[in-house]
């Protein structure tokens, strides 16, 4: 069955209040999302993964790690990465759960002290990639940064926030700014009902 495009959980005008524009979500979520779903339909087409889920396929061709996998493990990553990115965003980011915050403060000491570390592990990401807040097998949390389309997935980790840190994903609202679209993505689009829901 072919992977499709999901729709946005909310209109592209929505978030432009918090800072993230209409512009952005037609070329973002329209153009760049969509592209990944067409090629990676094209790619998986007649091979091995031709009918896998999505989480088989970027685990899978990450642990094959052969040249020849890499062009559908790049589209299947960058589809499944945009697909949580869009959910952890809302119109109405609303407060921290309690749960979450409990869980936040256990791992980093305090919100403020976790959102610099997540911050600083976007701005400091060399090129493209992501900045995540996961959770660990031990049940721990963590902030890291991936290049690329790689993402917690391939690591056993469950992803709880991540945040695209490629050019197309901040350049139309911030400019070369990466550190104040991420400032601007913690404290005003992260929906935190979907953060802890992963918890």
């Amino acid at each position: 069955m072919a992977f499709t495009l999901p729709d946005l959980p909310y209109s592209h005008d929505a978030l432009e209040a918090a800072g993230m524009s209409r512009e952005t979500l037609e070329y973002h979520h329209d153009k760049h999302h969509n592209a990944y779903v067409t090629k990676l339909n094209e790619l998986v087409s007649g091979t091995e993964w031709d009918g896998k889920s999505l989480e088989d396929i970027v685990k899978g061709t990450y642990q094959k790690g052969a040249v020849a996998q890499n062009g559908i493990f790049n589209n299947a990553s960058q589809h499944w990465n945009h697909t949580q990115f869009w959910e952890m965003m809302s119109p109405n980011s609303g407060a921290m759960p309690s749960e979450l915050e409990s869980a936040i403060k256990d791992s980093f000491g305090s919100v403020e002290d976790f959102k610099k570390k997540f911050s600083d592990a976007g701005a400091a990401q060399f090129g493209s990639g992501w900045a995540w807040l996961v959770k660990n097998p031990d049940g721990g949390l963590e902030v890291t940064k991936t290049e690329n389309g790689v993402n917690p997935l391939c690591f056993g980790q469950t992803a709880l926030l991540g945040c695209d840190v490629w050019e197309h994903s901040y350049y139309i609202d911030f400019r070369n700014a990466r550190p104040k679209y991420l400032e601007n993505f913690l404290d005003k689009l992260v929906n935190w009902e979907n953060v802890a829901s992963r918890l």
